[in-house]
């Protein structure tokens, strides 16, 4: 997926003075898996959804006079929900890669994620060279850049793709895999969850740049970009990633 870190990197923008877009207060709807803190979860005391990507996204809107609306939507359909006119957009740490271009438009990345992996407690002493040579088993959410990199690990022979995350976790947690490949954005977030219960020991596996998702040809695209940019300016994404990872 997703669904920086650590190795956390932002892609350098072209210097220029365009002004950004107005859309006219326009309203965007956005598909989001909101499974996955702290990029977008629902607050469980508000009924709200919250997260990097919903500040990110207010954000831009707020530079090109549009309006965002977040719809939660399941991981495994996000895509197919978009294309059928759903939402307008996928705000769901989504990686940039050159298949998924292939059906879908992205905006310029708005920040750089590396994958982790996610392991009990009494394994924290586990290395990716481990997995490689012990012929352990590592699981991953299905349709996602984590899956790919944990069959890169292990070969796809070793990895158990789940629909969710929280299929993957309670694979983990029965001793039916040795690990899970996450985002590494969401690391803190889930040895928080599960402290005393898994830990994330290896990270800074492979770096995705994230963006967000529209149809292809949808011309709000290039208004997006020039939000994005604006942000980054600004030093708006510099605060917001400060405020999600104490990174400046």
């Amino acid at each position: 997926m997703k669904k920086i870190l650590f190795g956390l990197t932002l892609a350098l923008l072209a210097s220029g003075t365009a002004q950004a877009a107005d859309l006219g207060g326009k309203l965007m709807k956005v598909g989001s898996d909101t499974t996955s803190p702290p990029m977008e979860s629902v607050d469980t005391a508000t009924g709200q959804i919250v997260g990097f990507d919903v500040d990110v996204v207010n954000a831009v809107c707020a530079k090109i006079n549009c309006k965002a609306e977040f719809v939660t939507t399941g991981w495994d359909g996000i895509f197919a929900a978009l294309d059928q006119g759903n939402f307008d957009f996928v705000a769901s740490g989504v990686s940039i890669t050159d298949e998924r271009k292939k059906a879908m438009d992205f905006s310029e990345p708005y920040i750089v994620n590396s994958q982790a992996i996610l392991m009990r407690v009494a394994d924290e002493g586990l290395g990716v060279d481990d997995f490689k040579s012990k012929g352990k088993k590592l699981s991953a959410q299905a349709n996602t850049t984590d899956a790919q990199v944990a069959e890169g690990i292990v070969g796809k022979d070793n990895v158990v793709a789940y629909d969710s995350f929280s299929a993957s976790v309670i694979a983990l947690k029965n001793k039916d895999v040795d690990g899970v490949v996450i985002n590494g954005a969401n690391a803190a977030a889930y040895e928080k969850e599960f402290a005393g219960e898994l830990v994330v020991p290896v990270r800074n596996l492979q770096s995705d740049p994230l963006g967000l998702v529209f149809r292809k040809g949808d011309e709000n695209v290039a208004a997006f970009n020039e939000g994005i940019e604006a942000i980054k300016k600004d030093g708006t994404l510099d605060a917001l990633i400060s405020k999600y990872w104490g990174v400046k």
